[in-house]
């Protein structure tokens, strides 16, 4: 059995079970490197549109090396394309957006939007061509190198609400939205269209999946109220997920938020997600138990590892019980593709990292 069929089947579009638990993981770009070295591979990086994606798009000979039974694609910037020199380190993207690396991200800085008043401001802006040359090149090269063996997910991370606010500020978004600012919705519908062309183009490419993502949530809560995001966002990716159906009605729909978003999930089902990433551990709703037993007939599992303390601990035998038991739980009767909560960081050593594939791979048979 090779991946693609893996996951299909524990994605239940294949009838059967897997012969074992599928599982993924993301590198960030000190971890890439040291596993390219160990590899005798050098790092195939995909420079995404938006700068923190492209650790989910890059290094999938590595990844796959190293045991992934699924490859990540998505759009990048265009043929050709430089980032703008601010100053220093900051660099200005296609969107506008000033971005700065830190130790373990590129942070947005200034955004193009930040002293939005009016609806002309929005039709005034200039989002980036999500057509433009070569924006899908690597995805395709991608595709047809692995698209016969593994299980291919076209990343659209930071669709609707994230792209939205990081284009104005979380703060200014959040108040516009509250007091009902024209603009907003003139921003989101922007928003929309560019989201659904690149995730509609990903679709036509032959990927298996598309990730959507919106972090909607904290350690304890939501971030907006649920009410809010089913009148402003719920029926935008309702929308989106049935053009994309209409497209290919066999793709699978992932969607990605952080945090305690429990009380959406019935919510994703509604609207067609397959589904729900990441299953954020240590957060309220985040039981394994409640959620397989509430939700598991109607949506799937991806993700479920900790890494905010499990994995940069390093207790090789605390790792391998919470792998066990998220397989066992999570993994009953199909699912649930394993996978860490979050892009490795540097805090996670490549012993670690080796320690979790290889128990996963050891209790997930079925």
């Amino acid at each position: 059995m090779n991946s693609k069929e893996r996951v299909l089947r524990a994605f239940k579009k294949k009838q059967g079970f897997p012969d074992r638990i599928p599982i993924q993981f993301d590198l960030c770009k000190q971890l890439t490197y040291e596993f390219g070295k160990e590899l005798g591979l050098e790092p195939d990086f995909a420079p995404s549109y938006y700068e923190d994606l492209t650790y989910r798009i890059s290094a999938n000979e590595i990844r796959t090396k190293l045991g992934s039974d699924v490859v990540v694609v998505g759009g990048t910037v265009p043929q050709n394309y430089q980032h703008e020199i601010v100053k220093d380190d900051i660099t200005k993207n296609e969107f506008g957006m000033y971005m700065k690396p830190t130790p373990l991200y590129i942070e947005v800085v200034k955004c193009p939007l930040d002293i939005v008043e009016k609806v002309d401001d929005i039709n005034n802006y200039h989002f980036p061509d999500v057509f433009a040359q070569g924006r899908l090149d690597k995805a395709e090269r991608d595709i047809d190198r692995y698209g016969k063996d593994f299980f291919v997910i076209g990343d659209v991370e930071i669709t609707l609400f994230e792209l939205a606010w990081h284009l104005t500020g979380l703060e200014k978004y959040l108040m516009g939205m509250m007091c009902e600012e024209p603009w907003v919705e003139k921003l989101n519908d922007r928003v929309e269209d560019w989201s659904t062309g690149m995730a509609l183009q990903l679709v036509k490419t032959g990927v298996d999946a598309i990730w959507l993502g919106e972090d909607l949530g904290s350690q304890t809560s939501t971030l907006i109220s649920p009410e809010i995001w089913r009148k402003m966002f719920k029926p935008r990716h309702k929308r989106m997920i049935e053009k994309l159906k209409q497209e290919n009605p066999d793709i699978i729909i992932i969607m990605h938020s952080d945090g305690a978003v429990a009380p959406l999930i019935e919510d994703f089902i509604e609207i067609g997600i397959d589904v729900y990433n990441p299953v954020q551990p240590n957060v309220n709703g985040s039981d394994p138990k409640e959620l397989k037993g509430k939700y598991g007939n109607g949506i799937c599992f991806f993700g479920g590892i900790d890494q905010q303390k499990l994995l940069p601990g390093g207790n090789i035998n605390e790792i391998r019980e919470e792998i066990k038991y998220r397989e066992e739980i999570l993994g009953k009767d199909r699912g649930y593709l394993l996978a860490p909560a979050h892009i490795i960081q540097t805090d996670i050593s490549t012993e670690t990292v080796k320690e979790m594939i290889k128990a996963a791979l050891e209790f997930g048979y079925y």
